[in-house]
């Protein structure tokens, strides 16, 4: 039997209708539910009179604001799939996204009108909406304005694809996650409980909304309560802090990848800042160093930390605040509604204490990827999902994230996989042979180093390695550091040996997967 998808905006408008929902902090506007239930309703009668039907897909590219949410909720209305893109990719990097999901609108900011313009052209989008938070006449605000507000609802159950968010592809081509209704609502619940939230919950997001751990962590899981999430289109780490104390606005809630936490603890004003108020404060996307758990705990704040994909909408595990000092390193337990295992190289279910690969499957988990059945076939075995990372249970049932089951690191948050980077190498006519690999970095958490074999005869400096890849790629995915050698090491098979490139520059004990 389905489940019925039931209309969040719809519900508290109702309830609430008067409440704050969202804060835009950089413009000061404030959207009541009865407001944002109003502006989804106009959007999706918009959408509809453009020919969107359900099943369509709707674009964004814009920052952190509340139109985001708006489409969101609008999409939801009449059944179209919304997907926010990472406005820090170059154009050739979203042209292969949108031709991917082929959207009948794109919603873009005025920041990004000049990407938005090739884009359109490039992957003929019927219809667009420009947002612009100075200029009150925009296309997007007439667009509200000139709706009746009238739309004819779409059916939806909790099966229904709602986003699609991308992530890059182990294959070299960013893959489509499809997120669907009963994803986002057993994220909310399996969220709620250990994040403690309620109708009284404030959020300060700081984390881009097309990452799922802006969009999910926890704003979404709180709109579904009945709270109130305040945007930061910007993160910087002073002003964060006096959103944090400020008693007026009663943060309760905060949630972040490791360095905005170590950009807060750095900053002169931490000691000082009144921290009272937050009730959970979740850290996840890497894993956190012990050094910033103690500051934070130290000003008593115990980081939740926890462990995710956009596969699993996010929540995977979470750790128990009173377990954060006691179980340092581990990322906790997993959430109610979810199951994991840890399998060997023969796909038996190992015991505590064993390395081996994670599985997870529940309600919470992608049904698989936009288009790709291939990839989707591929990362389950007999519904469980394929995490790729290396982990164990402790004897306590306590799950630790060992490694990368397959060669993907974490920078700053972001998932960078090296098969990506390295065929923008390849595309250097000096480069024979190419190699990224993640080496620590303080900053960052990780970083890229590219190990490159040059064809006989041939020269090339690092910074002009680094110069092609900042024109053709995300910047966090372009690597920090260069390193010739004469030849990759490999294997019988011809496969390049990552594990011996980190024992050569990262760590002589680094883990023994390939």
């Amino acid at each position: 039997m389905s489940v019925k998808y039931y209309d969040w905006t719809a519900y508290h408008a109702d309830m609430r209708g008067d409440k704050v929902a969202i804060v835009d902090l950089d413009t000061h506007n404030e959207l009541t539910y009865q407001a944002l239930e109003d502006h989804a309703n106009r959007l999706a009668s918009w959408l509809q009179g453009q020919g969107v039907v359900k099943g369509d897909r709707v674009a964004m590219l814009t920052p952190n604001c509340p139109e985001v949410f708006e489409a969101q909720f609008a999409c939801s209305k009449i059944g179209a799939i919304c997907i926010p893109l990472n406005w820090r990719l170059t154009v050739p990097e979203l042209e292969y996204i949108l031709g991917d999901s082929t959207p009948k609108v794109l919603v873009f900011d005025t920041k990004f009108t000049d990407a938005a313009a090739q884009l359109i052209d490039l992957c003929k989008v019927p219809s667009q909406l420009q947002v612009d938070e100075e200029d009150a006449n925009c296309s997007y605000q007439q667009a509200l304005q000139a709706a009746s507000g009238d739309y004819q609802a779409a059916e939806c159950t909790l099966k229904d694809v709602a986003m699609i968010m991308y992530t890059s592809g182990t294959t070299g081509s960013p893959k489509g996650a499809m997120i669907t209704y009963g994803m986002n609502f057993y994220n909310a619940v399996n969220l709620g409980i250990p994040a403690n939230i309620s109708s009284n919950a404030v959020q300060l997001v700081v984390l881009p909304l097309f990452h799922t751990g802006g969009m999910n962590c926890y704003a979404n899981p709180i709109l579904h309560a009945g709270g109130r999430i305040l945007l930061m289109r910007d993160f910087e780490p002073g002003r964060a802090l006096a959103i944090l104390g400020d008693e007026s606005l009663g943060v309760t809630h905060f949630f972040g990848v490791p360095a905005p936490y170590q950009f807060m603890m750095q900053h002169a004003d931490f000691a000082a800042t009144d921290l009272s108020r937050l009730i959970t404060a979740g850290v996840g996307g890497a894993p956190c160093a012990e050094a910033i758990l103690r500051g934070w705990i130290d000003r008593g704040v115990p980081l939740i930390q926890g462990w995710g994909m956009t596969e699993t909408s996010p929540g995977g595990t979470a750790l128990d605040a009173n377990d954060v000092m006691r179980k340092i390193g581990s990322a906790g337990k997993p959430l109610l509604h979810t199951e994991i295992k840890i399998i060997g190289d023969e796909g038996e279910t190992l015991p505590r204490g064993e390395v081996g690969e994670l599985l997870i499957r529940g309600p919470n988990i992608t049904p698989g990827y936009w288009n790709k059945p291939e990839a989707t076939e591929s990362s389950f075995v007999d519904g469980w999902l394929k995490t790729g990372d290396a982990a164990r249970f402790d004897e306590e049932g306590f799950i630790y994230i060992v490694d990368r089951w397959k060669d993907m690191y974490i920078s700053g948050g972001e998932n960078v996989y090296p098969a990506e980077v390295e065929n923008v190498l390849y595309q250097l006519e000096q480069v024979a042979e190419a190699a990224i690999i993640g080496v620590p970095d303080d900053r960052w958490g990780e970083t890229g180093k590219a190990v490159l074999v040059l064809k006989p005869g041939q020269t090339l400096d690092a910074d002009a390695v680094v110069a092609h890849c900042i024109a053709n790629l995300a910047k966090f995915k372009v690597p920090s550091s260069v390193e010739f050698i004469d030849a990759l090491p490999r294997n019988a098979t011809g496969k390049v040996l990552k594990r011996t490139l980190r024992e050569r520059y990262v760590d002589a004990n680094a883990p023994a997967i390939s």
